[in-house]
């Protein structure tokens, strides 16, 4: 894969990976809460219900408690989305569904990193990203375009650099990097 196609894919990433997350758990979920072992037949779901997992209407008796629960829980969060935040999760998961598996296992990959660090680190990466998603637009594609322009070897120095800086360092570093006034220090 080219180095620009793993930046489209680390940026679609860190925006929207609660999305794809949430998009996930509709396209593999399901148990009800009230209901262990059997789970809930689809007669017994409510209209509203129905109505959102309407696509899972044919295989919902077969399917374990597990699942029927996390897509019941999946569809309330659905039910209780704007319509411009369905626009975007329905957008998004398209996005999803047509990435090659190679690239969807990346980014699945790079979800369990980052559930896996502590929490403090969580925090401080999200600081990070806001700070980058709010730089803007000309500053942000810059900062890409100088990414993916980096031979391999110079990425990596730049991202062990990354991880000793303070969060101040890093808005700095991005700055520098996005107007040109930062070579590769």
């Amino acid at each position: 894969m080219t180095s620009d196609g793993q930046g489209r894919i680390w940026g679609s990433v860190m925006g929207s990976w609660r999305v794809v997350v949430v998009c996930m758990v509709l396209g593999m979920a399901g148990t009800p809460a009230w209901g262990e072992g059997d789970g809930v037949s689809w007669e017994r779901l409510t209209p509203e219900q129905r109505e959102v997992l309407h696509s899972f209407a044919e295989r919902w008796n077969s399917f374990p408690s597990d699942r029927q629960e996390r897509l019941l829980q999946s569809a309330e969060r659905w039910r209780a989305m704007a319509p411009d935040e369905r626009r975007v999760a329905r957008e998004r998961y398209r996005h999803w569904r047509d990435l090659a598996p190679e690239q969807r296992e990346q980014i699945l990959r790079r979800i369990r990193e980052f559930h896996s660090l502590d929490p403090a680190e969580q925090e401080r990466i999200r600081r990070t990203f806001n700070r980058f998603q709010n730089l803007p637009p000309q500053e942000r594609e810059a900062i890409k375009g100088k990414w993916r322009s980096l031979p391999p070897e110079e990425r990596r120095q730049l991202k062990e650099r990354w991880r000793t800086m303070t969060d101040e360092q890093r808005q700095e570093f991005l700055r520098e990097r996005a107007t040109g006034d930062a070579a590769t220090r």
